[in-house]
Order: C-alpha cells, then structure tokens, then sequence
C-alpha cells in the first residue's frame, strides 16, 4: 500500500490517530471496525462429536428424473422415412457445461428432394469453446464436404458408402484445420489483444464429437466417431429380445489400432502412450487441443504473447506434433426396416456406468 512506516498500537493519542489513518487507507472497513460498537457476530462451535454419523439419504428416483429432465428435450419426425421421433438431454458435470449437442435435418445433398437427420455430442475438455464451436460448424463444415461428392451417372443415384465416409472425414478435417488457421491468422492480424486472446481459445480447448447422419432413401446410417463418445444400435430380434450393435469404437489407448497408428506414425517415441493415456490425455483423437498439435517452438512464442497454455514439456517428451488428430472413424450401416430400432448416442460419461446392452435394454424395456 506504499506505507513503509509500522506504527505501535501503544504510545500518545497521535499515534494512535496515525494508526487510525493507516487502517483507513488499507481498507475503509477498517475504520467501520474500530468506530462502531463491538459486536460478535461469529459462530460458536460448541456442539460434541456425535455417536453415529448423520448422513442424509441418497436421491429418491423422482429427484433422479427431475435432475436428468431439466435439459431434456423430444421431436417428433414427420416426413424423414425411417425415423419417428427423437429424445435427448444432458447432465453437466462442471461448470460452464463442456459439453454439447445439436439435432435436426438438412435437405439430401444429392439434391433428390429429400431430407436427412443428423445428431451430434460434442464432449468438450480444457474449456467449452472447441465443442461450442462444433455445435454450430462442424455439420456446415461436413455439409459442404458431402455437397461436393460428384455422383457419376443417373444410374447412380447415391454413391458408394465409401465416397461418403471420405466426404465425412474430410469436412471434420477441414473444420479442424480452420480452427487453428484462424488462430495463427488472429496472430498476426491488427485485432486488440482481448479479441485475439478470445479467437485462440478453441485451438486452446479440446473436443470429442459423434455424428450419426441418416439418409432415409438408402437406409443407411453414417457415423463417425473423433473421441470416446459412442454410438449403440438397439435392434430387436425374432425371439424379441434386443440385441445392442456398437457402431462406432472409442478413440482411446484401448484401441489397439490407434496405439499402432501413434507408434506407427511417431516411430521411436515410445513412450506416447503411458498410464493409459496419450500423452496425458485420454483420447487419441480431438479437435483443438493445441498442445498436442503445435510444434513446440511455436507454443512457447503463443504462450508468451497470447497467455496460451503451458506446453506439456518437460513432463512429456514432444518431439514430433502432431498426435492427436481430428480424422474421424466412419461407420455405414443399413437399417432393417423390417426390425423395431433405435440409436443412443452418449459421452463417454454415460458409457463409463453403463455397458452397451444396459443401455439398450433400458431403453428398448423402459
């Protein structure tokens, strides 16, 4: 406070009117403190240890409903052959929520008249921004992607599940690069220093995403999984019990073809995977994620001028980023018309309570 004098708290009345002073530029409470009437507002513990612990009861299942059915949400589906009816909600578990989610239909990109549906989780790590972000591009981006597909003849009126998987890919690829495009852009651009601190955060953040697209004249069932989230099919069979289809497979070090992928591509780093995670983080696919994408030199200069976050050196060995990446694994799969269906798709959140036939089976008896 720039008072390089300690002043006694005994001695002549002007010294004491000194301390008042003092007090009084420290902190104005401080005078409210010596001038009014003494008075204790303070809690007293007096009470003695109890004999037996009072620990209140777990949740009732109404409390249960009314906690999950707060950002609950349902659609009816009216004109998209296959598809009946939708239902979703979400259940933070921090604060701001990381995580997001966005649903609807969009007309067919091969221009035939008709619409598919589209469903998306996007589990956001490090910050919300990446996954906010995903909300709103990540099926403009793959949209795009898709509209560019060249179908090669009228006798060809959709193209192979492969062209479409490649389409998929390449717009989560696409969406991946712009994010980080424009943050090196941000850089060197003449914007305030706020707006470039805030433009950086979703290269910064990091985010899993699912998206499962339903095209209604072929049947088929798109998916694509960056992350741990996953995608279940619930079909019930003959004898009428349900059988649970996983549909996508989650991008983590217990997938045995994305730890020879690391390996393969980061030849004698052998210590990238490690305690179960890549280089300290769960996942082996995300978008953002700045630290495990950005060559080291790089994040250093970013984190000196821009406030970015602390490279993952010296604890982990970065030699050559990028290890992580955006590329989804695409899925197609046809849909029994004929078989009673339905789809969950979940964050990884939920998968790590429930195995995929609780989940179908909940679902398909509840």
């Amino acid at each position: 406070m720039g008072l390089k004098k300690s002043y006694p708290t005994k001695g002549s009345s002007s010294q004491s009117m000194r301390y008042i002073a003092a007090a009084g530029v420290a902190s104005t409470p401080g005078i409210w403190w010596l001038l009014m009437t003494p008075h204790d507002d303070a809690p007293c513990f007096e009470s003695p240890p109890a004999e037996y612990l009072d620990i209140d009861q777990g949740p009732s299942e109404q409390h249960v409903t009314n906690i999950i059915s707060q950002e609950a949400y349902s659609s009816q589906v009216r004109n998209v052959a296959g598809v009946d009816r939708y239902d979703g909600t979400q259940l933070a578990s921090n604060s701001p929520c990381e995580d997001q989610f966005t649903h609807g239909k969009f007309p067919s990109p091969w221009n035939d008249g008709n619409q598919w549906m589209a469903w998306a989780v996007f589990d956001g790590h490090s910050g919300w921004q990446t996954a906010d972000l995903l909300k709103r591009q990540l099926l403009p981006f793959v949209r795009r992607s898709l509209g560019r597909v060249k179908l090669h003849s009228n006798k060809e009126p959709t193209p192979e599940d492969t062209v479409v998987q490649c389409a998929i890919k390449q717009g989560f690829i696409s969406l991946d690069d712009s994010i980080f495009q424009t943050a090196l852009n941000t850089a060197e651009s003449n914007a305030p220093l706020q707006d470039k601190v805030k433009r950086f955060l979703p290269a910064y953040s990091g985010s899993c995403a699912l998206l499962s697209l339903y095209d209604p004249i072929t049947s088929t069932l798109h998916v694509a999984c960056t992350g741990d989230s996953r995608t279940v099919l619930g079909q019930r069979n003959e004898d009428g019990e349900w059988e649970a289809i996983p549909l996508s497979v989650d991008q983590t070090r217990r997938n045995k073809d994305n730890v020879a992928r690391l390996y393969n591509e980061h030849p004698g780093e052998e210590d990238i995977v490690k305690d179960g995670r890549v280089l300290g983080i769960m996942v082996s696919r995300a978008f953002g994620d700045s630290q495990w994408k950005w060559p080291l030199e790089l994040q250093q200069d970013l984190k000196k001028r821009f406030y970015g976050p602390v490279p993952l050196t010296p604890k982990y060995d970065i030699r050559t980023p990028p290890y992580l990446t955006a590329e989804p694994v695409v899925t197609s799969t046809k849909i029994n018309p004929s078989k009673p269906s339905f789809l969950i798709m979940a964050t990884d959140g939920m998968w790590d309570m429930l195995s995929n036939e609780q989940a179908v089976n909940l679902v398909g008896n509840g």
